[in-house]
This record gives C-alpha cells, sequence and structure tokens, in this order.
C-alpha cells in the first residue's frame, strides 16, 4: 500500500467513551494522518515495517506555492515574513503587539489572539504550564504528548494568557524535554496540588495583572478561575520506547524505514529512531507499509 500527498501535522483525538472517576478524566488517544488537508485512518499498525519518502518537493502550508525550503513548519520564505500565524508574538504570546497598532494582520487578532484562551498545568516529559486557546483543548495537550492535564484559569486574550504564563513559568517549566517524552511515561503527579499551590503563592500578582488587563474596554480580557476542572489522564498507541533517542532528518535522507513501535505527540517511534511529522508540514511524502 501507498499513499502520497503533502503532509500536515497529525490529527489527535481521544476514543470514546471517556472513563471519569471522581477525580479523573481518562481516556485513550488514537491518530490521523493530514495529506493534502484530509484526514486518513494512520495507514500504519504497530509492529508493521514502514517507509516514508520525501519527495524532494515542499508547498507553502499558507499559500500553496512551491518553495526551496520550509520557514516556521511549512510556509514559504514570503508568508513566513507577512503572516501573523508566523510572528514572533505566536511562540511568545505575551509579546503580542496589537495594542501598539503594529500586528500584521487585524483579522487574525481577532479570529485568533482574541478568543478565550486558557492557562493549564500539564505533566508530558515533567511538570510544566502552558497555554492555548480554549477551543484546542484536548489538542494542544495531545500534541505535546501530555500524559496528564489540568486547565484552571480562562482569560480573555493571548496576551493575557502569555503575562500570566511567564508569571507562573518563574515556578515551572514552559517547556517540554522531547527527549524524555519519548523514553517513557512521566511519572503520575497531582496536578490539583500544584494548582492549589500556584494560586495561593501568586494570588497578588494574578491580581494586579487581572486590574491591568481590566482597563482594556475593547475587549473582554477577564481572568476565570476553573475551580471545577478535573485533571485528564491520555494514553498513547505505544508498545515499545526506545532506551536512545535517534531522530530522523528527512532533509539529510529522504527515506526512512523502521518498525513501527509507538506514536505520541506528533512523533512516530521507530525502531530505528523517531521522526517529528509536524515538523514536516508542507512536505510532499509517500507512505508506504509493508
Amino acid at each position: 500500500m501507498e499513499l502520497q500527498g503533502i503532509c500536515y501535522k497529525m490529527h489527535a483525538g481521544l476514543k470514546q467513551p471517556i472513563v471519569t472517576d471522581q477525580q479523573t478524566c481518562k481516556a485513550n488517544v488514537e491518530y490521523k494522518f493530514v495529506l493534502d488537508r484530509a484526514e486518513i485512518d494512520i495507514p500504519f499498525t504497530l509492529g508493521q515495517e514502514v517507509e516514508i519518502e520525501w519527495t524532494g518537493n515542499i508547498y507553502c502550508v499558507s499559500c500553496g506555492n512551491k518553495t526551496p525550503k520550509s520557514y516556521a513548519q511549512g510556509h514559504c520564505f514570503k508568508c513566513f515574513k507577512t503572516k501573523a500565524s508566523c510572528d514572533l508574538c505566536i511562540m511568545k504570546p505575551e509579546t503580542c503587539h496589537y495594542h501598539l497598532g503594529t500586528c500584521r494582520q487585524d483579522s487574525f487578532a481577532h479570529e485568533v489572539c482574541f478568543q478565550p484562551h486558557i492557562v493549564y498545568l500539564a505533566n508530558s516529559s515533567a511538570l510544566k504550564v502552558g497555554i492555548t486557546r480554549f477551543g484546542q483543548m484536548p489538542t494542544r495537550w495531545l500534541d505535546q504528548g501530555a500524559t496528564q492535564a489540568l486547565p484552571f484559569l480562562k482569560v480573555g486574550s493571548r496576551r493575557l494568557s502569555g503575562q500570566l504564563e511567564i508569571l507562573f513559568g518563574t515556578q515551572v517549566a514552559d517547556k517540554t524535554d522531547w527527549r524524555k517524552l519519548l523514553k517513557g511515561e512521566a511519572e503520575p503527579l497531582d496536578l490539583l496540588e500544584v494548582r492549589e499551590r500556584l494560586l495561593e503563592e501568586f494570588a497578588p500578582k494574578i491580581q494586579t495583572i487581572r486590574e491591568e488587563f481590566s482597563q482594556n474596554i475593547e475587549f473582554n480580557e477577564t481572568v476565570e478561575l476553573l475551580e471545577n476542572e478535573l485533571p485528564r489522564e491520555f494514553a498513547y498507541p505505544v508498545d515499545h520506547y526506545p532506551e536512545k533517542i535517534k531522530s530522523h532528518n528527512l532533509d539529510k535522507t529522504p527515506i526512512i524505514r523502521g518498525v513501527l513501535q509507538g506514536i505520541k505527540g506528533q512523533y512516530l517511534i521507530l525502531d530505528t529512531g523517531v521522526i517529528n511529522i509536524r515538523k514536516y508540514s508542507g512536505y510532499q511524502l509517500k507512505l508506504r507499509a509493508n
């Protein structure tokens, strides 16, 4: 069997039903490939030998034009320099500059940056704090390979969520160690206890930020405590984790082969190494299963 198409990040979802007890919501994760913007069932099964080939072609995920090089996960250079989705504030939301009148795309700000966001705790390789749009739950956690997650604040803008992430980041990491992520499951954490500790410790500073942003009457930049949320737990389709991490690079080796041992985050885990599918957004790939 062979499939060919322009690659986008895998779609991660939850199998139903979600098992819920009084303390935690639990669910299994399932994946679909996205080729030419269409979701398809993963054409491989765990334990199967697979082959991934890059044809040498890259197409911009924004404008669709062919490009010799990919920028910001699949953009051509022109889109990289002009699209708001490629601006620095996407990676560092606390640097949002819409209020300064310098946003690249006003429509993007209204569709993305001034939508409700959450501040969350997650456990991927270890405890971390992060932010995402309200509608991106649980996608954001699954893309990061989190085995546990807990949303605990809902806010009115991306910049506000970024300010709170920076605040909590003085005590909790805001990055995931992808190598540890792919070596096994993280030790379980009591996210409810961590939430209470952080909210108590930072209560005065949270209030200061809340008052600062409440002065912006153009947008509803509020801070809401999600006190009734329960931790989520996620189980990924992995048969075996590698002892040592080797990362495949299609730019250097256009054809890779290996036995599929698992999928976690945006990574395929092969017995020959791991590959970050999201990294190759815009690449035209051929997928084969033996």
